[in-house]
């Protein structure tokens, strides 16, 4: 009887992270940034059906970057949690900071006991009230969470994205100035991305419920321009 090769847990823990990593480097990145008036969020993503950008609840969206079924079926997840509490106590119980600590345990049972980590890095945003701060919680794929203070990147060129971003946009902006500066952090000095290419979606309080809009590409032309 053969007996199983041995790998320690510092090498397994590894190579579970190196293999996550490779997954979310392949996808395109994308940035989040509070603004003067609520939350923007931009993602390079040419398709323009399978969206990277989704409203979850009333006050908090959802983004999603590296293979996509894993983390729409995240998204999924998400809305039937927030649905549930809702239905079960009320609305306001319903926040970005409990929902983010839901994806963590997910996606660290999954990086741990699963049979492969999920190739994902997600960000949960919430629109600020009365009740709640603007937030964005950013989760990695073995479930660690950052609370991102004003703005947060996405994917794996996350470092030279983020040094772009923060050297154009040093404080909280109006929209179209935010937009601009986040395109050209995901750009990069070398590329320009069409509107087609881009997925823009914002919280902003409208005076309803919801507060979430994904902006059409001439919404974003007008606003670039």
């Amino acid at each position: 009887m053969s007996m199983p090769f041995y790998v320690s847990p510092e090498q397994l823990i590894k190579d579970r992270a190196e293999f996550a990593q490779k997954g979310i480097a392949r996808g395109r990145s994308m940035v989040a940034a509070i603004y003067d008036r609520g939350v923007l969020l931009v993602a390079e993503n040419p398709s323009a059906s399978l969206y990277k950008i989704s409203e979850i609840y009333d006050r908090i969206a959802f983004a999603g970057v590296g293979k996509y079924n894993e983390f729409d079926r995240l998204r999924e997840a998400g809305i039937r949690w927030a649905d549930g509490t809702g239905f079960t106590y009320s609305r306001e119980d319903v926040d970005a900071r409990a929902l983010a600590n839901y994806y963590a345990q997910h996606l660290g049972d999954m990086f741990t006991e699963g049979q492969k980590p999920l190739e994902v890095e997600i960000l949960v945003a919430q629109l600020g009230s009365s009740l709640r701060p603007t937030k964005l919680y950013r989760i990695a794929y073995e479930g660690t969470i950052a609370d991102e203070p004003r703005f947060a990147i996405l994917g794996g060129d996350a470092e030279t994205i983020m040094a772009r971003f923060a050297e154009a946009d040093e404080t909280v902006q109006p929209l179209a100035r935010t937009l601009k500066d986040a395109v050209a952090a995901l750009a990069g000095p070398e590329r320009t991305l069409p509107t087609s290419d881009l997925e823009v979606g914002i919280l902003e309080d409208r005076g309803n419920r919801r507060t979430f809009v994904r902006l059409t590409d001439q919404q974003i032309d007008e606003l670039l321009s």
